[in-house]
């Protein structure tokens, strides 16, 4: 009998022995390629994913706004869609919950900033008037803050011609003299200025309160509900990398430039983002509030119902 079960342990180890680890939780993360993100760049590239037990798979995605559908759509199970994206989807029907803040807006960084032509003759915020503005996407960050600091300036964004100029094409658009002005970020406001296409006007995002969030990680609630474990484990990945990039701030940027594909002398103009894990409902108030001055929202959200705490 003895020699019977020992031989049966043995047996159920050979076979447990045989079956595979466990593998890792999948995710496909959709991302547009801006440094601001790099909280996930980091987490992947140093391994706090795989620490966790995510495998996190990277999409790019050209428009952040078609974030909400990709993740309506499971193409991806965690998008990085802008607060303004973010909520509009809701406001028309999605529910979309935040499961972390990516980054914040810092008053001494430089690196968005409303340019001019040359000859545009644009100097104070009245000047923008009458002129054409080309924006990297209506309705989008950069586009509703600018109408923002406009309206905090005494000048109605109504009487401004706003029109879609992608930032890789603005440095032409402002030499063709097709626009007077463009909302940009680094790197190419950096390549604007030192070609002589533009001047900066305003680095217009500084000038307004602190601490503004730039983008949310965002999912569906129904794949938070199933997957609470997953979310916390991804969560905790972030701020881990968070920490690890508080602790060596000069390590981001050979880690961004692998996932947003820059050379070396184009990501040096990069600034540091200020990044922020946790998001708070007043920073998603201040966003409501924005969007509801611009006639953006239907209704207001309930900020407290769309954040998923650690």
């Amino acid at each position: 009998m003895r020699r019977t079960l020992t031989a049966v342990a043995v047996a159920c180890l050979t076979a447990l022995a045989s079956l595979p680890a466990q593998a890792d939780t999948k995710i496909k993360l959709g991302y547009t390629a801006v440094a601001d993100y790099a909280s996930a760049f980091i987490a992947k590239d140093q391994g706090f994913f795989a620490k966790h037990g995510l495998d996190v798979e990277f999409i790019s995605i050209a428009i952040n706004s078609n974030l909400p559908s990709a993740l309506l759509s499971d193409s991806i199970e965690v998008g990085l869609p802008t607060p303004s994206v973010f909520l509009q989807a809701n406001d028309g029907g999605l529910d979309l919950v935040i499961i972390g803040g990516a980054a914040v807006t810092d008053p001494a960084s430089s690196n968005r900033a409303v340019l001019a032509r040359p000859d545009s003759g644009i100097r104070t915020a009245q000047d923008f008037v009458g002129k054409t503005v080309g924006a990297p996407g209506l309705g989008a960050l950069l586009h509703v803050l600018f109408r923002e600091w406009l309206t905090e300036k005494g000048v109605d964004y109504k009487r401004v011609n706003f029109v879609e100029i992608g930032l890789p094409q603005l440095s032409d658009t402002l030499r063709a003299g097709t626009i007077d002005a463009g909302i940009a970020t680094d790197p190419f406001m950096s390549r604007v200025v030192t070609g002589g296409t533009g001047y900066v006007v305003s680095n217009f995002v500084a000038e307004l309160p602190p601490g503004i969030s730039t983008a949310f990680f965002a999912t569906t609630r129904d794949w938070a509900r199933k997957n609470a474990a997953t979310v916390k484990a991804f969560q905790d990945a972030l701020l881990e990398a968070v920490d690890y990039d508080a602790k060596n701030p000069e390590a981001w940027r050979p880690i961004v430039g692998k996932f947003i594909k820059l050379p070396p002398d184009v990501l040096a103009t990069v600034q540091h983002p200020k990044l922020q894990l946790e998001v708070t409902s007043q920073q998603v108030d201040y966003w409501a509030g924005v969007m509801a001055r611009q006639a953006m929202l239907n209704a207001k959200p309930d900020a407290a119902t769309l954040i998923i705490r650690r």
